[in-house]
């Protein structure tokens, strides 16, 4: 493709993007496999394009209002053109050339924005804080409390693309075994620093297309899921459920954990997740999952198996605010509940699976948010309302075997400008080994619970 017709499919799929109530990542493979002509090169240019406008869409957004333009395709794109790579104005100007697959020639009106813009760049002294940090409106307060004077360099570290990890299968092979493996194909790994079971790749790769990942010795998974699974110390032998098991991500890494021996119960509203997984728990070798679709929190078969488990994992639907680097779209189309819907959401659906807990048994209560109403104020909730339960500092719960523990605080908080991984919350909430059967939480659902897991 030439560079006029890049650019004018760039300004194609970002239009789709901003009409379509769908992820970005999803339009974009449905918009590529409906033109399977265009080329890899072409699609990797094409795809970095949009998603770099979407990475930077407050400060073109904040630019554009300073050139009285609408924020349109052709408008973020020429500004990203000028603004973010650097490109002379008469340059790209050039590129909107009316020829058979370029975009039409620029307006009088985008002339003027080009002139305005040329010789800039994407920041500016004169831009507030949350627009240089990429912050929507209803996350600023709540992110200002969050991190407080920590705002703008805690926010800034989620402005790039997250690294692509990896978690290694230990039924299948060592950390060792499978960094070989992929050596072999040209993919240098490096251990993941707070991960025991986990790899990072120095940039991008087709890693669905190994034989490492076919034959289950690899899964895709940030490090600091992989923490979150980890803290559950599931052994072999113990019974788990993992909640909100969405695609199976954690579910793999626990039931892996236990070395095949024991149940894992892998349940969800979203049936057809868990239908998808079993491929995933099939390739992995895992013989221990077994799937349970639930119409909601309080599904009778929760009141059913109340005080059965030995591990309970809730992975809560959540803002996902800790998944910016990695979905950027989801900052400013937010496609599910709002923040005021989901706190109420997640109190219910802590409140009903805690049930499932056995005497000495253990919750993990785990959001991909750094927000505070939904990660400590919902744990220190539960708390007060639950005697029975208590806090199990992260260094205690950590199995001593995997080394020193990811942090020393209470509850295991992390962020990308302290750990480089996506940000992720989790505590460990044991129900006292004397305490009476687990009460009734009867009543109607506040709403579906829904797993979030990648």
């Amino acid at each position: 493709m030439t560079p006029a017709a890049r650019l004018a499919t760039a300004i194609d799929l970002l239009a789709d993007v901003m009409d379509t109530p769908r992820p970005a990542d999803a339009i974009t493979s449905a918009f590529f496999r409906n033109r399977r002509y265009i080329g890899a090169k072409d699609r990797a240019d094409i795809a970095g394009q949009v998603y770099r406008v979407l990475r930077h869409w407050a400060r073109l957004h904040w630019w554009l209002e300073r050139g009285n333009h609408m924020p349109d395709p052709r408008a973020l794109i020429l500004a990203d053109c000028i603004l973010a790579q650097g490109r002379d104005a008469d340059a790209v100007a050039g590129l909107f050339n009316g020829s058979k697959f370029g975009p039409p020639p620029l307006s009088d009106r985008e002339r003027r924005l080009a002139r305005t813009l040329d010789s800039h760049t994407l920041d500016h002294p004169s831009q507030p804080d949350e627009v240089r940090a990429e912050v929507p409106d209803w996350a600023v307060e709540p992110m200002r409390a969050a991190f407080g004077d920590r705002f703008l360099v805690e926010l800034s570290a989620m402005l790039g693309e997250a690294p692509l990890d990896l978690r290694v299968n230990p039924v299948k092979a060592t950390r060792e075994q499978a960094m070989a493996a992929l050596a072999e194909v040209g993919i240098n790994a490096a251990l993941t620093p707070l991960s025991p079971v986990g790899l990072r790749l120095p940039g991008r790769a087709p890693i669905m297309a190994l034989d490492a990942y076919k034959n289950g010795m690899i899964e895709i998974q940030d490090e600091g899921s992989q923490l979150v699974a980890l803290i559950a110390d599931a052994k072999p032998g113990m019974q788990v459920v993992d909640f909100c098991a969405g695609a199976g991500g954690k579910t793999l890494a626990i039931a892996a954990m236990m070395e095949n021996k024991g149940r894992v119960v892998a349940s969800d509203v979203l049936e057809g997740r868990l239908t998808r997984a079993k491929e995933r728990f099939r390739r992995a070798g895992l013989h221990n999952i077994e799937t349970r679709a639930l119409k909601n929190e309080r599904d009778p078969w929760v009141k059913r198996h109340k005080g059965k488990f030995d591990r309970v994992i809730i992975d809560a639907p959540c803002s996902g605010t800790g998944t910016w680097r990695r979905n950027p779209d989801s900052r400013w189309r937010p496609l599910g509940p709002g923040l005021s819907d989901l706190v109420p959401l997640q109190a219910s659906i802590l409140e009903s699976a805690s049930r499932l807990a056995r005497p000495g048994g253990r919750v993990i209560y785990a959001t991909c948010s750094l927000l505070p109403e939904e990660n400590e104020r919902q744990v220190e909730a539960f708390l007060a309302a639950h005697p029975d339960f208590t806090l199990v500092p992260v260094a205690q719960a950590w199995p001593a075997a995997w080394g020193k523990a990811p942090t020393d605080s209470p509850m295991l908080r992390l962020t990308p400008a302290q750990h480089d991984t996506d940000g992720f919350f989790a505590a460990v909430l044991e129900r006292r080994a004397d305490s009476a059967e687990p009460a009734e939480a009867d009543g109607e659902p506040a709403a579906s619970a829904v797993g979030t897991e990648q």
